[in-house]
Protein backbone atom coordinates (compact mmCIF):
# COMPACT_ATOMS: atom_id res chain seq x y z
CA UNK A 1 0.00 0.00 0.00
CA UNK A 2 1.28 3.45 -0.90
CA UNK A 3 0.79 5.84 2.00
CA UNK A 4 1.41 9.55 1.70
CA UNK A 5 2.09 11.25 4.98
CA UNK A 6 -0.77 13.63 5.52
CA UNK A 7 -0.78 16.69 7.71
CA UNK A 8 -3.88 18.26 9.17
CA UNK A 9 -3.43 21.52 11.05
CA UNK A 10 -6.28 22.96 13.07
CA UNK A 11 -5.67 26.31 14.75
CA UNK A 12 -8.04 26.93 17.58
CA UNK A 13 -7.97 30.45 18.87
CA UNK A 14 -9.83 30.94 22.08
CA UNK A 15 -10.99 34.52 22.60
CA UNK A 16 -11.76 33.87 26.22
CA UNK A 17 -9.49 35.85 28.46
CA UNK A 18 -7.32 33.70 30.64
CA UNK A 19 -5.26 35.73 33.11
CA UNK A 20 -5.52 38.58 30.64
CA UNK A 21 -4.12 36.58 27.71
CA UNK A 22 -5.65 34.91 24.65
CA UNK A 23 -5.03 31.14 24.49
CA UNK A 24 -4.09 29.57 21.12
CA UNK A 25 -3.91 25.78 20.59
CA UNK A 26 -2.35 24.42 17.40
CA UNK A 27 -3.41 20.84 16.72
CA UNK A 28 -1.54 18.84 14.08
CA UNK A 29 -2.40 15.30 12.93
CA UNK A 30 0.00 13.31 10.78
CA UNK A 31 0.42 9.73 9.67
CA UNK A 32 3.55 7.66 9.95
CA UNK A 33 4.47 4.12 9.02
CA UNK A 34 7.04 1.43 9.78
CA UNK A 35 7.57 -2.25 9.08
CA UNK A 36 6.25 -4.52 11.83
CA UNK A 37 6.84 -8.21 12.28
CA UNK A 38 3.90 -9.19 10.08
CA UNK A 39 3.47 -6.21 7.82
CA UNK A 40 3.24 -2.44 7.69
CA UNK A 41 2.12 -0.59 10.82
CA UNK A 42 0.47 2.81 10.31
CA UNK A 43 -0.31 5.35 13.02
CA UNK A 44 -1.96 8.75 13.17
CA UNK A 45 -0.36 11.01 15.77
CA UNK A 46 -1.98 14.11 17.21
CA UNK A 47 0.20 16.98 18.41
CA UNK A 48 -1.08 19.88 20.50
CA UNK A 49 1.36 22.77 20.80
CA UNK A 50 4.25 20.42 20.04
CA UNK A 51 3.17 17.76 22.52
CA UNK A 52 2.06 14.26 21.50
CA UNK A 53 -1.48 13.97 22.84
CA UNK A 54 -2.85 10.95 20.98
CA UNK A 55 -1.59 8.00 18.94
CA UNK A 56 -4.06 5.94 16.92
CA UNK A 57 -3.00 2.70 15.25
CA UNK A 58 -4.98 2.75 12.00
CA UNK A 59 -3.43 -0.17 10.16
CA UNK A 60 -1.55 -3.19 11.49
CA UNK A 61 -1.10 -6.94 11.00
CA UNK A 62 0.71 -7.81 14.22
CA UNK A 63 -0.08 -10.72 16.53
CA UNK A 64 -3.06 -9.27 18.39
CA UNK A 65 -2.08 -10.71 21.76
CA UNK A 66 1.55 -9.60 21.58
CA UNK A 67 0.57 -6.20 20.23
CA UNK A 68 -2.00 -5.47 22.93
CA UNK A 69 0.62 -4.59 25.54
CA UNK A 70 2.63 -2.59 23.00
CA UNK A 71 -0.32 -0.49 21.92
CA UNK A 72 -1.16 0.20 25.53
CA UNK A 73 2.11 0.53 27.44
CA UNK A 74 4.50 1.81 24.77
CA UNK A 75 1.90 4.23 23.43
CA UNK A 76 1.24 5.58 26.92
CA UNK A 77 4.98 5.95 27.57
CA UNK A 78 5.51 7.89 24.34
CA UNK A 79 2.67 10.28 25.19
CA UNK A 80 3.77 10.67 28.83
CA UNK A 81 7.39 11.50 27.93
CA UNK A 82 6.70 13.25 24.60
CA UNK A 83 9.45 11.07 23.15
CA UNK A 84 9.87 7.87 21.16
CA UNK A 85 12.95 7.06 23.21
CA UNK A 86 11.08 4.71 25.55
CA UNK A 87 11.42 1.06 26.51
CA UNK A 88 9.71 -1.55 24.37
CA UNK A 89 7.87 -4.63 25.56
CA UNK A 90 10.01 -7.69 26.24
CA UNK A 91 8.81 -10.47 23.98
CA UNK A 92 7.38 -8.01 21.44
CA UNK A 93 10.51 -6.11 20.46
CA UNK A 94 9.79 -5.92 16.73
CA UNK A 95 6.26 -4.59 17.24
CA UNK A 96 7.49 -2.15 19.90
CA UNK A 97 10.15 -0.80 17.58
CA UNK A 98 7.68 -0.55 14.72
CA UNK A 99 5.31 1.55 16.81
CA UNK A 100 8.11 3.87 17.89
CA UNK A 101 9.42 4.18 14.33
CA UNK A 102 5.94 4.88 12.94
CA UNK A 103 5.40 7.63 15.51
CA UNK A 104 8.85 9.04 14.69
CA UNK A 105 7.86 9.04 11.02
CA UNK A 106 4.72 11.01 11.87
CA UNK A 107 6.81 13.47 13.93
CA UNK A 108 8.99 14.10 10.89
CA UNK A 109 5.94 14.61 8.70
CA UNK A 110 4.53 17.12 11.16
CA UNK A 111 7.74 19.10 11.29
CA UNK A 112 7.54 19.09 15.06
CA UNK A 113 10.56 19.17 17.35
CA UNK A 114 9.75 17.10 20.41
CA UNK A 115 10.89 18.32 23.80
CA UNK A 116 10.92 15.40 26.22
CA UNK A 117 8.65 15.88 29.19
CA UNK A 118 9.78 15.20 32.73
CA UNK A 119 9.16 11.61 33.66
CA UNK A 120 5.44 11.16 34.18
CA UNK A 121 5.18 14.74 35.48
CA UNK A 122 3.93 14.31 38.97
CA UNK A 123 1.44 11.55 38.17
CA UNK A 124 1.60 8.83 40.77
CA UNK A 125 0.62 5.23 40.23
CA UNK A 126 -2.41 4.09 42.14
CA UNK A 127 -1.42 2.07 45.18
CA UNK A 128 -1.64 -1.65 44.50
CA UNK A 129 -2.68 -4.24 47.06
CA UNK A 130 0.14 -6.12 48.73
CA UNK A 131 -1.95 -9.06 49.89
CA UNK A 132 -4.39 -11.30 48.01
CA UNK A 133 -6.23 -14.49 48.97
CA UNK A 134 -7.56 -17.00 46.43
CA UNK A 135 -8.37 -20.69 46.55
CA UNK A 136 -5.96 -21.39 43.66
CA UNK A 137 -2.93 -19.37 42.55
CA UNK A 138 -1.55 -20.20 39.10
CA UNK A 139 1.97 -19.10 38.13
CA UNK A 140 2.25 -18.59 34.37
CA UNK A 141 -0.23 -17.28 31.78
CA UNK A 142 0.42 -19.74 28.96
CA UNK A 143 -1.78 -22.56 27.72
CA UNK A 144 -1.29 -24.72 30.82
CA UNK A 145 -1.85 -21.79 33.19
CA UNK A 146 -5.05 -20.63 31.52
CA UNK A 147 -6.35 -24.20 31.39
CA UNK A 148 -5.67 -24.60 35.12
CA UNK A 149 -7.20 -21.27 36.05
CA UNK A 150 -10.36 -21.75 34.00
CA UNK A 151 -10.89 -25.27 35.34
CA UNK A 152 -10.45 -24.01 38.90
CA UNK A 153 -13.12 -21.38 38.29
CA UNK A 154 -15.42 -23.94 36.66
CA UNK A 155 -14.98 -26.15 39.73
CA UNK A 156 -16.31 -23.37 41.94
CA UNK A 157 -13.01 -22.11 43.31
CA UNK A 158 -11.61 -18.60 43.19
CA UNK A 159 -8.38 -18.30 41.20
CA UNK A 160 -5.79 -15.89 39.88
CA UNK A 161 -3.01 -16.17 37.30
CA UNK A 162 0.23 -14.29 37.91
CA UNK A 163 2.61 -13.69 35.00
CA UNK A 164 6.06 -12.06 35.12
CA UNK A 165 5.96 -10.87 31.52
CA UNK A 166 3.96 -7.87 30.28
CA UNK A 167 2.42 -10.16 27.68
CA UNK A 168 0.35 -13.28 28.26
CA UNK A 169 0.80 -16.52 26.34
CA UNK A 170 4.46 -17.48 26.60
CA UNK A 171 5.50 -20.10 24.08
CA UNK A 172 1.84 -21.11 23.71
CA UNK A 173 1.28 -17.78 21.95
CA UNK A 174 4.16 -17.81 19.48
CA UNK A 175 3.96 -21.50 18.54
CA UNK A 176 1.91 -22.94 15.70
CA UNK A 177 -0.42 -24.31 18.41
CA UNK A 178 -1.21 -27.52 16.55
CA UNK A 179 -2.60 -30.18 18.89
CA UNK A 180 -2.38 -33.93 18.40
CA UNK A 181 -5.58 -35.88 19.03
CA UNK A 182 -6.41 -39.47 18.13
CA UNK A 183 -10.09 -39.78 17.20
CA UNK A 184 -10.87 -36.10 16.67
CA UNK A 185 -13.86 -34.80 14.73
CA UNK A 186 -11.47 -33.58 12.01
CA UNK A 187 -9.99 -37.05 11.51
CA UNK A 188 -13.54 -38.32 11.14
CA UNK A 189 -14.33 -35.58 8.63
CA UNK A 190 -11.25 -36.55 6.62
CA UNK A 191 -11.77 -40.31 6.89
CA UNK A 192 -8.50 -40.88 8.75
CA UNK A 193 -8.20 -44.03 10.84
CA UNK A 194 -6.29 -43.59 14.10
CA UNK A 195 -6.23 -45.04 17.60
CA UNK A 196 -5.10 -44.11 21.08
CA UNK A 197 -2.80 -47.12 21.09
CA UNK A 198 -1.04 -45.89 17.94
CA UNK A 199 -0.74 -42.36 19.34
CA UNK A 200 0.75 -43.71 22.57
CA UNK A 201 3.24 -45.88 20.69
CA UNK A 202 4.30 -43.00 18.41
CA UNK A 203 4.88 -40.75 21.42
CA UNK A 204 6.85 -43.31 23.43
CA UNK A 205 8.92 -44.31 20.40
CA UNK A 206 9.52 -40.66 19.54
CA UNK A 207 11.05 -40.15 22.99
CA UNK A 208 13.19 -43.31 22.73
CA UNK A 209 10.88 -44.98 25.26
CA UNK A 210 12.21 -42.73 28.01
CA UNK A 211 8.86 -41.01 28.56
CA UNK A 212 6.73 -42.22 31.46
CA UNK A 213 4.08 -44.55 29.97
CA UNK A 214 1.42 -43.54 32.50
CA UNK A 215 1.93 -39.86 31.76
CA UNK A 216 1.71 -40.51 28.03
CA UNK A 217 -1.40 -42.67 28.38
CA UNK A 218 -3.14 -40.02 30.50
CA UNK A 219 -2.31 -37.36 27.92
CA UNK A 220 -3.61 -39.42 25.02
CA UNK A 221 -6.71 -40.68 26.85
CA UNK A 222 -7.79 -37.11 27.64
CA UNK A 223 -6.82 -35.50 24.34
CA UNK A 224 -10.23 -35.67 22.63
CA UNK A 225 -12.01 -34.19 25.64
CA UNK A 226 -9.38 -31.45 25.93
CA UNK A 227 -9.68 -30.51 22.27
CA UNK A 228 -13.48 -30.43 22.41
CA UNK A 229 -13.24 -28.28 25.56
CA UNK A 230 -11.08 -25.80 23.65
CA UNK A 231 -13.53 -25.84 20.76
CA UNK A 232 -16.79 -25.67 22.72
CA UNK A 233 -15.96 -23.91 26.00
CA UNK A 234 -13.02 -21.68 25.10
CA UNK A 235 -14.42 -21.26 21.56
CA UNK A 236 -11.17 -21.84 19.72
CA UNK A 237 -11.67 -22.20 15.96
CA UNK A 238 -9.95 -25.17 14.32
CA UNK A 239 -9.86 -25.91 10.60
CA UNK A 240 -12.52 -28.57 9.94
CA UNK A 241 -10.79 -30.38 7.08
CA UNK A 242 -7.05 -29.96 7.55
CA UNK A 243 -4.53 -31.68 9.83
CA UNK A 244 -0.76 -31.72 10.22
CA UNK A 245 1.29 -34.89 10.30
CA UNK A 246 4.34 -33.95 12.30
CA UNK A 247 7.52 -36.00 12.21
CA UNK A 248 7.35 -39.27 14.12
CA UNK A 249 3.56 -39.61 13.83
CA UNK A 250 2.06 -42.48 11.86
CA UNK A 251 -0.96 -40.52 10.61
CA UNK A 252 -2.26 -36.96 10.35
CA UNK A 253 -3.64 -36.11 13.80
CA UNK A 254 -2.66 -32.52 14.68
CA UNK A 255 -5.57 -30.08 14.86
CA UNK A 256 -4.76 -26.64 13.40
CA UNK A 257 -6.14 -23.45 14.98
CA UNK A 258 -7.33 -20.57 12.85
CA UNK A 259 -4.36 -18.58 11.59
CA UNK A 260 -1.90 -21.43 12.25
CA UNK A 261 -0.57 -19.76 15.44
CA UNK A 262 -1.24 -19.65 19.16
CA UNK A 263 -2.80 -16.20 18.86
CA UNK A 264 -6.18 -17.83 18.22
CA UNK A 265 -5.93 -19.98 21.35
CA UNK A 266 -4.42 -17.44 23.74
CA UNK A 267 -6.74 -14.70 22.50
CA UNK A 268 -9.75 -16.90 23.20
CA UNK A 269 -8.31 -17.90 26.58
CA UNK A 270 -7.97 -14.22 27.53
CA UNK A 271 -11.54 -13.49 26.48
CA UNK A 272 -12.88 -16.47 28.42
CA UNK A 273 -10.89 -15.52 31.53
CA UNK A 274 -12.36 -12.03 31.44
CA UNK A 275 -15.88 -13.39 30.95
CA UNK A 276 -15.71 -15.79 33.91
CA UNK A 277 -13.88 -13.46 36.27
CA UNK A 278 -10.42 -15.04 36.21
CA UNK A 279 -7.93 -12.19 36.88
CA UNK A 280 -4.51 -12.20 35.22
CA UNK A 281 -1.83 -10.12 36.96
CA UNK A 282 0.99 -9.36 34.51
CA UNK A 283 4.37 -7.79 35.38
CA UNK A 284 4.21 -10.00 38.50
CA UNK A 285 7.22 -12.22 39.25
CA UNK A 286 6.91 -15.20 41.59
CA UNK A 287 9.85 -15.12 44.00
CA UNK A 288 9.11 -17.85 46.51
CA UNK A 289 6.68 -20.67 47.22
CA UNK A 290 5.30 -20.31 50.76
CA UNK A 291 5.32 -23.54 52.79
CA UNK A 292 3.61 -23.84 56.18
CA UNK A 293 4.81 -25.78 59.22
CA UNK A 294 3.12 -28.95 57.98
CA UNK A 295 5.00 -28.85 54.68
CA UNK A 296 2.04 -27.65 52.62
CA UNK A 297 2.36 -24.98 49.93
CA UNK A 298 -0.01 -22.18 50.94
CA UNK A 299 0.92 -19.31 48.70
CA UNK A 300 3.38 -17.34 46.61
CA UNK A 301 5.54 -14.34 47.38
CA UNK A 302 5.85 -12.13 44.31
CA UNK A 303 7.13 -8.76 43.13
CA UNK A 304 5.40 -6.18 40.93
CA UNK A 305 6.91 -2.80 40.10
CA UNK A 306 9.45 -3.29 42.88
CA UNK A 307 6.76 -3.95 45.49
CA UNK A 308 6.39 -7.22 47.37
CA UNK A 309 3.02 -8.95 47.10
CA UNK A 310 1.77 -12.05 48.92
CA UNK A 311 -0.71 -14.37 47.23
CA UNK A 312 -2.34 -16.73 49.75
CA UNK A 313 -3.65 -19.99 48.29
CA UNK A 314 -6.23 -21.74 50.47
CA UNK A 315 -6.32 -24.84 48.25
CA UNK A 316 -3.24 -24.96 46.08
CA UNK A 317 -0.62 -23.43 43.80
CA UNK A 318 -0.18 -24.50 40.18
CA UNK A 319 3.24 -23.99 38.58
CA UNK A 320 2.83 -23.50 34.82
CA UNK A 321 5.89 -21.40 34.02
CA UNK A 322 7.19 -23.28 31.00
CA UNK A 323 10.70 -24.49 30.25
CA UNK A 324 14.15 -22.93 30.06
CA UNK A 325 14.99 -22.71 26.35
CA UNK A 326 15.95 -19.02 26.70
CA UNK A 327 18.26 -19.61 29.67
CA UNK A 328 21.65 -20.22 28.08
CA UNK A 329 23.45 -20.87 31.36
CA UNK A 330 20.85 -23.43 32.43
CA UNK A 331 21.02 -25.07 29.01
CA UNK A 332 24.78 -25.34 29.19
CA UNK A 333 24.62 -26.77 32.71
CA UNK A 334 22.54 -29.73 31.57
CA UNK A 335 23.54 -29.96 27.90
CA UNK A 336 26.85 -28.15 27.20
CA UNK A 337 26.45 -28.46 23.44
CA UNK A 338 23.53 -26.00 23.41
CA UNK A 339 25.51 -22.87 24.19
CA UNK A 340 25.49 -19.28 22.87
CA UNK A 341 25.83 -20.51 19.29
CA UNK A 342 22.18 -21.56 19.34
CA UNK A 343 19.22 -19.22 19.18
CA UNK A 344 15.86 -20.16 20.59
CA UNK A 345 12.38 -20.32 19.13
CA UNK A 346 10.98 -19.61 22.59
CA UNK A 347 9.97 -16.35 24.22
CA UNK A 348 12.48 -14.38 26.28
CA UNK A 349 10.77 -15.27 29.56
CA UNK A 350 11.50 -19.00 29.25
CA UNK A 351 14.15 -19.06 31.97
CA UNK A 352 13.17 -22.09 34.06
CA UNK A 353 11.79 -19.99 36.92
CA UNK A 354 9.27 -22.57 38.08
CA UNK A 355 11.87 -25.32 38.22
CA UNK A 356 14.16 -23.15 40.34
CA UNK A 357 11.31 -22.12 42.67
CA UNK A 358 10.20 -25.69 43.25
CA UNK A 359 13.73 -27.03 43.72
CA UNK A 360 14.13 -24.63 46.64
CA UNK A 361 11.40 -26.53 48.50
CA UNK A 362 12.99 -29.90 47.61
CA UNK A 363 10.93 -30.76 44.52
CA UNK A 364 12.44 -33.50 42.40
CA UNK A 365 13.48 -32.97 38.78
CA UNK A 366 14.21 -35.37 35.94
CA UNK A 367 15.48 -35.41 32.34
CA UNK A 368 16.87 -31.85 32.42
CA UNK A 369 19.52 -32.76 29.86
CA UNK A 370 16.93 -33.62 27.23
CA UNK A 371 16.68 -30.42 25.21
CA UNK A 372 15.18 -30.32 21.74
CA UNK A 373 16.07 -28.20 18.75
CA UNK A 374 13.53 -27.28 16.07
CA UNK A 375 15.05 -27.92 12.65
CA UNK A 376 13.57 -25.14 10.50
CA UNK A 377 14.23 -21.67 11.93
CA UNK A 378 15.34 -18.20 10.89
CA UNK A 379 19.17 -18.38 10.79
CA UNK A 380 19.49 -14.81 12.08
CA UNK A 381 16.80 -14.47 14.75
CA UNK A 382 16.37 -18.12 15.75
CA UNK A 383 12.60 -17.78 15.42
CA UNK A 384 10.62 -20.76 14.24
CA UNK A 385 9.75 -20.53 10.53
CA UNK A 386 6.01 -21.17 10.50
CA UNK A 387 5.89 -20.36 6.80
CA UNK A 388 8.00 -23.48 6.23
CA UNK A 389 5.25 -25.66 7.66
CA UNK A 390 4.93 -26.41 3.95
CA UNK A 391 7.26 -29.27 4.93
CA UNK A 392 4.24 -31.10 6.31
CA UNK A 393 2.57 -30.91 2.90
CA UNK A 394 5.46 -31.99 0.66
CA UNK A 395 8.27 -29.39 0.75
CA UNK A 396 11.71 -30.96 0.55
CA UNK A 397 14.95 -30.23 2.37
CA UNK A 398 18.11 -29.87 0.31
CA UNK A 399 21.69 -29.05 1.23
CA UNK A 400 24.16 -26.64 -0.34
CA UNK A 401 25.06 -29.33 -2.84
CA UNK A 402 21.43 -29.50 -4.01
CA UNK A 403 20.69 -32.94 -2.56
CA UNK A 404 18.14 -34.28 -0.10
CA UNK A 405 19.73 -35.73 3.02
CA UNK A 406 16.93 -36.74 5.42
CA UNK A 407 13.25 -37.65 5.44
CA UNK A 408 11.37 -34.38 5.83
CA UNK A 409 8.90 -35.91 8.32
CA UNK A 410 11.49 -37.49 10.59
CA UNK A 411 11.69 -36.59 14.27
CA UNK A 412 12.81 -33.05 15.04
CA UNK A 413 16.03 -34.15 16.68
CA UNK A 414 16.91 -36.43 13.76
CA UNK A 415 16.34 -33.66 11.19
CA UNK A 416 18.22 -31.12 13.31
CA UNK A 417 21.25 -33.36 13.65
CA UNK A 418 21.15 -34.10 9.94
CA UNK A 419 21.10 -30.39 9.09
CA UNK A 420 24.03 -29.65 11.40
CA UNK A 421 26.02 -32.33 9.58
CA UNK A 422 25.61 -30.56 6.21
CA UNK A 423 27.92 -27.98 4.66
CA UNK A 424 27.48 -24.77 6.61
CA UNK A 425 25.12 -26.48 9.11
CA UNK A 426 22.01 -25.20 7.29
CA UNK A 427 19.38 -26.43 4.86
CA UNK A 428 17.11 -25.03 2.18
CA UNK A 429 13.38 -25.68 2.15
CA UNK A 430 11.96 -25.90 -1.37
CA UNK A 431 8.34 -26.09 -2.43
CA UNK A 432 6.07 -25.03 -5.27
CA UNK A 433 2.56 -23.74 -5.93
CA UNK A 434 1.09 -27.24 -5.91
CA UNK A 435 2.29 -27.71 -2.33
CA UNK A 436 1.17 -24.26 -1.24
CA UNK A 437 -2.26 -24.95 -2.71
CA UNK A 438 -2.53 -27.69 -0.08
CA UNK A 439 -0.82 -26.05 2.90
CA UNK A 440 -1.53 -22.37 2.27
CA UNK A 441 1.42 -21.23 4.36
CA UNK A 442 2.36 -18.33 2.08
CA UNK A 443 -0.97 -16.55 2.44
CA UNK A 444 -1.08 -17.49 6.13
CA UNK A 445 2.25 -15.81 6.99
CA UNK A 446 2.82 -12.82 4.65
CA UNK A 447 4.68 -10.83 7.28
CA UNK A 448 7.11 -13.67 7.85
CA UNK A 449 7.81 -13.89 4.12
CA UNK A 450 8.41 -10.13 3.96
CA UNK A 451 10.86 -10.34 6.87
CA UNK A 452 12.76 -13.35 5.50
CA UNK A 453 12.85 -11.86 2.00
CA UNK A 454 14.23 -8.56 3.31
CA UNK A 455 17.06 -10.50 4.96
CA UNK A 456 17.88 -12.41 1.77
CA UNK A 457 16.80 -15.68 3.38
CA UNK A 458 13.71 -16.51 1.28
CA UNK A 459 12.65 -15.93 -2.31
CA UNK A 460 9.77 -16.60 -4.66
CA UNK A 461 11.04 -17.60 -8.12
CA UNK A 462 9.55 -18.82 -11.37
CA UNK A 463 12.02 -21.59 -12.11
CA UNK A 464 14.43 -24.01 -10.51
CA UNK A 465 17.22 -22.23 -12.34
CA UNK A 466 16.38 -19.06 -10.43
CA UNK A 467 16.12 -20.95 -7.16
CA UNK A 468 19.59 -22.43 -7.63
CA UNK A 469 21.04 -19.05 -8.56
CA UNK A 470 19.65 -17.29 -5.46
CA UNK A 471 21.76 -19.46 -3.15
CA UNK A 472 24.53 -20.64 -5.50
CA UNK A 473 23.27 -24.23 -5.48
CA UNK A 474 24.66 -26.44 -8.29
CA UNK A 475 21.86 -26.46 -10.87
CA UNK A 476 22.56 -29.89 -12.31
CA UNK A 477 22.44 -31.46 -8.86
CA UNK A 478 19.22 -29.64 -7.93
CA UNK A 479 17.54 -30.67 -11.18
CA UNK A 480 18.55 -34.30 -10.57
CA UNK A 481 17.10 -34.17 -7.06
CA UNK A 482 13.81 -32.73 -8.30
CA UNK A 483 13.64 -35.37 -11.05
CA UNK A 484 13.94 -38.06 -8.39
CA UNK A 485 11.29 -36.38 -6.22
CA UNK A 486 8.89 -36.25 -9.17
CA UNK A 487 9.48 -39.93 -9.84
CA UNK A 488 8.86 -40.82 -6.19
CA UNK A 489 5.71 -38.70 -6.20
CA UNK A 490 4.41 -40.58 -9.26
CA UNK A 491 5.16 -44.04 -7.87
CA UNK A 492 4.11 -43.23 -4.31
CA UNK A 493 7.37 -44.66 -2.97
CA UNK A 494 10.28 -42.52 -1.79
CA UNK A 495 13.19 -44.82 -2.54
CA UNK A 496 15.71 -42.42 -1.00
CA UNK A 497 14.28 -41.62 2.43
CA UNK A 498 10.88 -43.32 2.63
CA UNK A 499 8.81 -40.14 3.04
CA UNK A 500 5.90 -41.39 5.15
CA UNK A 501 3.20 -39.07 3.75
CA UNK A 502 4.24 -39.19 0.10
CA UNK A 503 6.06 -36.55 -1.94
CA UNK A 504 4.52 -34.00 -4.31
CA UNK A 505 5.50 -33.32 -7.93
CA UNK A 506 7.78 -30.29 -8.21
CA UNK A 507 7.87 -29.94 -12.00
CA UNK A 508 5.78 -26.77 -12.15
CA UNK A 509 6.50 -23.40 -10.53
CA UNK A 510 6.40 -20.89 -9.11
CA UNK A 511 8.70 -21.95 -6.30
CA UNK A 512 9.66 -20.74 -2.84
CA UNK A 513 13.08 -21.43 -1.38
CA UNK A 514 14.20 -20.58 2.14
CA UNK A 515 17.41 -20.97 4.13
CA UNK A 516 17.00 -22.43 7.63
CA UNK A 517 18.94 -23.68 10.65
CA UNK A 518 17.96 -25.41 13.92
CA UNK A 519 17.26 -23.48 17.15
CA UNK A 520 16.64 -24.62 20.72
CA UNK A 521 12.92 -25.26 20.93
CA UNK A 522 11.73 -27.31 23.90
CA UNK A 523 13.11 -28.57 27.19
CA UNK A 524 11.73 -32.03 27.90
CA UNK A 525 12.98 -32.22 31.48
CA UNK A 526 11.55 -30.54 34.55
CA UNK A 527 9.62 -31.19 37.74
CA UNK A 528 8.60 -34.73 38.63
CA UNK A 529 4.81 -35.05 38.76
CA UNK A 530 2.26 -37.85 38.80
CA UNK A 531 -0.75 -38.23 36.50
CA UNK A 532 -2.79 -36.05 38.89
CA UNK A 533 -0.17 -33.24 38.51
CA UNK A 534 1.01 -33.44 42.13
CA UNK A 535 4.63 -32.30 42.40
CA UNK A 536 6.86 -34.98 43.91
CA UNK A 537 9.73 -34.22 46.28
CA UNK A 538 13.24 -35.65 46.29
CA UNK A 539 12.11 -38.43 48.64
CA UNK A 540 9.35 -39.55 46.29
CA UNK A 541 6.48 -38.04 48.27
CA UNK A 542 3.75 -35.63 47.15
CA UNK A 543 4.28 -32.01 48.15
CA UNK A 544 0.82 -31.04 49.48
CA UNK A 545 -0.76 -28.04 47.81
CA UNK A 546 1.63 -27.94 44.85
CA UNK A 547 0.73 -28.89 41.28
CA UNK A 548 2.51 -28.44 37.96
CA UNK A 549 1.62 -28.71 34.28
CA UNK A 550 3.19 -28.09 30.88
CA UNK A 551 6.81 -27.67 29.86
CA UNK A 552 7.87 -27.07 33.46
CA UNK A 553 7.34 -30.80 34.06
CA UNK A 554 9.73 -33.53 32.98
CA UNK A 555 8.30 -37.02 32.55
CA UNK A 556 6.03 -37.11 29.51
CA UNK A 557 8.18 -36.74 26.41
CA UNK A 558 11.37 -38.65 27.14
CA UNK A 559 14.40 -37.68 25.06
CA UNK A 560 12.41 -35.91 22.34
CA UNK A 561 8.97 -34.30 22.05
CA UNK A 562 7.03 -35.01 18.89
CA UNK A 563 5.55 -32.01 17.11
CA UNK A 564 1.98 -31.24 18.15
CA UNK A 565 2.33 -33.01 21.51
CA UNK A 566 3.14 -29.84 23.49
CA UNK A 567 -0.34 -28.40 23.16
CA UNK A 568 -1.93 -31.74 23.98
CA UNK A 569 0.29 -31.94 27.07
CA UNK A 570 -0.36 -28.41 28.34
CA UNK A 571 -4.12 -28.46 27.85
CA UNK A 572 -4.69 -31.96 29.27
CA UNK A 573 -2.47 -31.52 32.31
CA UNK A 574 -3.34 -27.86 32.82
CA UNK A 575 -6.99 -28.84 33.15
CA UNK A 576 -6.17 -31.68 35.54
CA UNK A 577 -4.04 -29.35 37.69
CA UNK A 578 -6.85 -26.81 37.97
CA UNK A 579 -9.38 -29.48 38.86
CA UNK A 580 -7.11 -31.10 41.45
CA UNK A 581 -6.12 -27.83 43.10
CA UNK A 582 -9.75 -26.69 43.31
CA UNK A 583 -10.78 -29.98 44.89
CA UNK A 584 -8.05 -29.95 47.54
CA UNK A 585 -9.10 -29.92 51.17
Amino acid sequence: MQLKNSVLVISLVATAVIAGCAATNEIIKTKGKAQGKHGELVVETTFTNGQITQIDVIEQKENKVLAKAVYKDVRQAIIATNSVDVDGISGATVTSNALKQAVADSVKAAGVTLVAAAAVGGKQQAAQPTDYTYDVVVIGAGGAGFSAGLEAIESGASAVIIEKMPIIGGNSLISGAEMNVAGSWVQKNMGITDSKALFIEDTLKGGDYQGNPEMVETMVDNAVDAAEWLRDYVEVEFYPNQLFQFGGHSVKRALIPKGHTGAEVIGKFATKAENVGLPVHTHTTADRLIMDDQGRIVGVEATKNGQKITYHATKGVVVATGGFSANIEMRKKFNPELDERYGTTGHSGGMGDGIVLAEKIKAATQNLGYIQTYPICNPESGAIALIADSRFFGAVLINQEGKRFVEELERRDVISHAILAQTGAYTYVLWNQAIDNIGGTIDMHPGEFADLHSRGLMFKVDSLEEAAAKFNIPLESLMSTVTDVNHYAATGKDEAFNHRAGLVNLSQGPYWIMKATPSVHHTMGGLVTDTKTHVIDTKGKVIPGLYAAGEVTGLTHGTNRLGGNAYTDIIVYGRIAGQMAAAAK
